[in-house]
């Protein structure tokens, strides 16, 4: 079956909620991973000593205290190799810490990055090659998958809804599940194209 363009974009963008339904609020954020954007852009700049590239991470109400802690974090790293290693962890958590919050999301530490979600290493991989097509494939297999499971177990409880309290909420647990997913794809399709998380 093939695709246009433009089914392909709303598929993945149907998908990658169900992506993130399907992680049932498991927090998978690659931007607070040490081998993240984030921090990547914040190393560079630490090297180089121009914050100007690592602004785009937060909201222009944070500037100032991003800037004030990357001067901390400068003055500290030449004290030696470990006052380095340590201004560097403060930047980073601190960079992070605020980039979440403009996210509205809670900061719980940086992690490695193996626990970058698969669905947005692939995202990151699509933008560096220039290509969504496999990015596009694993979502749309991700939300059929999602979709179909909810449906059969709904279709599944429906046959017995009837037959006991308990095999009725069996079925209502199931449908508001399925509906749920269905409902969340159907907002994130909505949500405009240039939606930022932090004002």
């Amino acid at each position: 079956m093939m695709f246009s363009v433009t089914k392909i974009i709303v598929m993945v963008v149907f998908a990658t909620f169900a992506v993130m339904l399907m992680s049932r609020g498991k927090a998978y954020a690659h931007c607070d991973t040490l081998d993240g954007p984030v921090v990547t852009t914040a190393r560079s700049a630490l090297e180089t000593g121009d914050i100007t590239p690592l602004l785009k991470w937060v909201s222009p109400e944070e500037e100032e205290t991003i800037k004030a802690s990357f001067e901390r974090a400068l003055s500290v790293r030449k004290l030696g190799v470990q006052a380095r290693e340590l201004a560097d962890m403060y930047f980073f958590e601190t960079l992070v810490r605020v980039h979440r919050a403009g996210e509205g999301a809670p900061y719980t530490g940086l992690k490695p990055g193996s626990d970058v979600d698969p669905a947005v290493a692939l995202a990151d991989e699509a933008i560096e090659i220039g290509s969504v097509d496999k990015l596009a494939n694993v979502l749309t297999q991700a939300l059929d998958k999602g979709l179909r499971e909810r449906y059969e177990k709904v279709m599944e409880r429906r046959r017995y809804v009837d037959e006991s309290v308990e095999a009725g909420r069996e079925y209502v647990e199931a449908y508001v599940d399925f509906t749920h997913f269905a409902e969340g794809i159907h907002e994130q399709r909505r949500r405009p194209a240039n939606y930022r998380t932090y004002s």
